[in-house]
């Protein structure tokens, strides 16, 4: 009787592993254009993919300068984030034994999250709206440090930088958080801060981290490297020439913040695989042999049926980590501010492979306008600006 229990226990089981297979995911059509796709990808495909997809489509339309809707996507992605971090239903079962990583809500890495809100403060800042620009740099900071357990603290040198900046021109004192900027710095510091600068550009360059799995299980969730051509780059304006120094590396920011959590339930997950399946294959030899026996077959039946058990439990655990990627960040993140007269204004941005040699096929020629000085004039630049 216990050995027919325990081998429907066992189809039971296999039922499980057949539940934790993920379905195919949904397909549509492709036109080559990633605004399209982007818009499409959040029309039609998987929920758990939506935020991914605004994310990328996001940057693709600021770098079209099509603000209204990147303002649009990164609110509703940020929106989505912040009310399932930690009670998203699909991440509390990628967090059990019997379901992939890949199955959650896509909430992205720290450093995707922060890029959502650098992103959505120098829209802000397009906008005249300092206070909600100086609250995105903030709440990037914050995405960027450990608040629970007080191990790792945000080390943005920009994020901090444009915290005290905004905090400036608002009439407040952003001495501290220069301060904070001016530590983080690893290559380049940024310049002291002009209150009265009203043309801010924001420059970005390069292509950033991608990610893959690696282990037995393909448990352990590591960062590829993303690369620049251009290892800085610069502005020219009338007389004056504005250095876009890389003062951020996301390939760094991706791959230098330890202790996630994600690691070690994952790694549990490995864990919990490779016992169960050794232990089943123990028990499953042992009871083959018992149940050779005439007076051991029962036995033996029975311990074979608990090493299926315990072999069907280990195939039902999917360790495997999330490799879904805001695939189309930038490597390096640059920031530059001066004072211009109202007025159109022609200015040329040249990407540069090291202090001197220019890459030319990246040079572009834009026009400033600068309505008045009642406000700051903001300038976002990137090498795949169309």
């Amino acid at each position: 009787m216990k050995t027919w229990l325990a081998l429907g226990f066992a189809g039971a089981l296999c039922a499980l592993a057949g539940c934790a297979t993920t379905p195919p995911a949904a397909r549509w059509p492709r036109t080559g254009d990633p605004l399209v796709d982007g818009r499409t990808a959040i029309a039609q495909g998987p929920s758990r993919d939506r935020a991914l997809w605004q994310y990328r489509t996001a940057a693709t339309a600021l770098r079209r300068g099509q603000r209204a809707e990147a303002a649009a996507l990164l609110d509703e992605a940020l929106l989505s984030i912040g009310g399932m971090v930690g009670r998203d239903k699909d991440a509390r079962k990628a967090r059990g034994l019997f379901h992939e990583e890949s199955r959650k809500t896509f909430l992205g890495e720290p450093y995707e999250r922060v890029m959502a809100y650098y992103y959505r403060g120098i829209l802000y800042w397009m906008d005249g709206e300092l206070d909600n620009a100086r609250a995105c740099f903030r709440s990037g900071q914050l995405t960027d440090s450990d608040t629970e357990n007080q191990e790792y603290s945000a080390d943005y040198l920009l994020l901090d930088y444009l915290e005290g900046l905004t905090t400036a021109k608002l009439g407040g004192d952003g001495a501290d958080s220069l301060k904070r900027a001016l530590a983080a710095a690893r290559l380049w510091q940024p310049p002291a801060y002009d209150p009265g600068a009203n043309v801010v550009v924001f420059a970005e360059y390069g292509t950033g981290p991608t990610k893959y799995a690696t282990g037995e299980y393909r448990e352990q969730l590591r960062f590829r490297p993303g690369n620049s051509g251009a290892a800085s780059a610069r502005l020219r304006v009338g007389n004056q020439v504005l250095r876009l120094e890389p003062y951020d590396d996301l390939n760094f920011q991706a791959t230098t913040r330890g202790g996630r959590v994600m690691d070690h339930i994952l790694g549990n997950k490995a864990v919990f695989k490779s016992a169960t399946d050794a232990v089943g294959d123990a028990a499953l030899i042992s009871g083959l042999i018992l149940a050779h026996g005439r007076q051991t077959r029962d036995a033996g039946l029975g311990l074979a049926a608990a090493g299926l058990v315990s072999k069907l439990i280990s195939a039902a655990t999917t360790p495997a980590a999330d490799t879904r990627a805001w695939d189309n960040l930038p490597q390096y993140l640059s920031f530059a501010a001066c004072r211009l007269p109202p007025g159109e204004h022609a200015a040329t941005v040249e990407f540069l492979k090291d202090s001197a040699s220019q890459i030319v096929t990246l040079t572009k020629t834009i026009a400033i306008t600068v309505p008045d000085l009642t406000r700051d004039t903001v300038v976002f630049v990137s090498d795949k600006n169309h």
